[in-house]
């Protein structure tokens, strides 16, 4: 994927822009949105001493948010978009960063597809999350990262900085590209991101690929930069009672540093969800990473395994409980979530939380 992509992709939509008369009469809407969840959860081995822990969490099934959005219709089927999100912590009532981490874009919306330009998703990122069995969970999913605790999170770029992102959709298919520009005099290359995938949906099947680069930059000691790359596959299988979900993430660093080696690592995901009744879901995932490219018997292979019921109270409202049991091999340490790092070779967890939609 290079830039010039994304520069016709907006240049597809000056056409329509030109069109629009001057006399059209645009109208505007404007939209808070957020989720808000929270929950109590226990967990083993959250220190050195291996002490477990009972904490109020946030976003124990998805991420606390809160935004504005909104469209203005400029006529001829084509409409100006924005977006701004944050983060919430409901445990302390403390903004997750800075005030739109999440999303900050304006751009156009049209036959063409989508153009924003800001802050937002990547295009890998919002493909791989519906192909998650959980949905994303912060607390028990490893399939857009792996577990804190390591050297490595094995893991994808959840948004980038000064993007120019594009999406559209083509019958069954859809698709999208993004790029963070790298900002820095002398080499484009340098700190660039970017990232694309496409999608196939027919029936009750879907399928799914995507891949990203993360380029750091480059070191005068060797002429080289690191460079992150990720490529995932996924397949989904949905009916009215039953979900099947798999997919695959092959991660690798190719270090800048002289004598240093690359990070490798390939990270499997499975799961199935049973639609008891059209409130109650049961939910159970195993997610897997395979280590690669360090000496024998220094890999950790962590594996989870993850068990959820959730009670939709309401077409906004769920409760639900969720229980994961991780381990590592040759006595790394390994941890359940994406954020916190554990300190033993195994870690146990148990969450009950409310989500609630606005």
């Amino acid at each position: 994927m290079k830039p010039s992509v994304l520069t016709l992709a907006l240049a597809a939509a000056l056409p329509a822009a030109l069109a629009i008369s001057n006399g059209a009469q645009a109208q505007s809407s404007v939209q808070i949105y957020g989720l808000i969840d929270a929950g109590v959860d226990y967990t083993t081995n959250t220190n050195a001493a291996g002490d477990n822990a009972t904490r109020v969490i946030s976003g124990g099934k998805n991420t606390s948010r809160w935004g504005l959005r909104g469209t203005e219709d400029l006529g001829g089927g084509l409409k100006a978009v924005f977006g701004l999100e944050g983060g919430i912590l409901m445990d302390t009532g403390a903004a997750d960063g800075a005030l739109f981490k999440r999303q900050a874009f304006v751009g156009l919306d049209g036959s063409f597809g989508r153009v924003v330009i800001g802050r937002s998703f990547t295009t890998t990122y919002d493909f791989v999350i519906l192909f998650d069995p959980l949905g994303y969970a912060p607390n028990y999913s490893w399939a857009t990262s792996s577990n804190a605790t390591g050297s490595s999170k094995y893991g994808m770029t959840t948004a980038f900085d000064n993007l120019v992102k594009y999406s559209g959709k083509t019958g069954d298919f859809k698709y999208g590209a993004s790029i963070g520009v790298g900002e820095q005099a002398g080499s484009s290359a340098d700190s660039r991101k970017y990232s694309v995938a496409g999608s196939w949906t027919r029936g009750s099947f879907a399928a799914m690929a995507a891949y990203e680069q993360i380029n750091a930059n480059t070191l005068a000691g060797t002429g080289r930069r690191d460079q992150t790359t990720a490529f995932h596959a996924a397949v989904d299988y949905k009916t009215e009672v039953l979900r099947l979900t798999a997919g695959a993430r092959d991660y690798t660093l190719e270090a800048a540093k002289a004598a240093t080696p690359d990070v490798r690592a390939t990270t499997w995901w499975g799961g199935a969800s049973w639609y008891a009744t059209p409130a109650v879901t049961l939910t159970g995932a195993v997610y897997y990473v395979d280590v690669k490219n360090v000496p024998t018997n220094t890999d950790a292979d962590p594996i989870m395994y993850v068990a959820r019921g959730m009670v939709a109270l309401s077409k906004r409202t769920d409760l639900y409980v969720a229980a994961a049991y991780a381990k590592a091999d040759n006595g790394k340490l390994v941890g359940l979530s994406r954020d916190d790092a554990g300190f033993g070779t195994t870690q146990k967890g148990l969450t009950a939380g409310i989500q609630h939609r606005f």
